[in-house]
């Protein structure tokens, strides 16, 4: 992994761990609903970018390498196995 996306991905996932926290204590307070879901909205979005970096980073380096070496079969059928699991959401 990229030294930058390796730091970058790290920080990105401390907030969301500080995040997911509030959205427990928000649960344990028994908040207002949409106060709530709003919280759960943008953990997921922050989620989301995270997924964003590393799949770059994959691109980039992995898949990248794969296809250098003549296994482009290979990262194509993971590329499309991540795609098609995103699209389940």
């Amino acid at each position: 992994m990229k030294p930058d996306v390796k730091r970058k991905a790290t920080r990105r996932l401390k907030i969301v761990e500080g995040q997911v926290r509030g959205l427990q204590n928000m649960v344990e307070r028994e908040q207002y609903c949409i106060d709530i879901l709003r919280q759960s909205l943008a953990v997921k979005e922050a989620l989301s970018g995270v997924e964003d970096l590393i799949l770059e980073n994959h691109l980039a380096t992995h898949a990248a390498a794969q296809m250098r070496a003549g296994k482009t079969a290979k990262a194509v059928k993971e590329i499309l196995t991540i795609y098609r699991s995103s699209r389940k959401k």
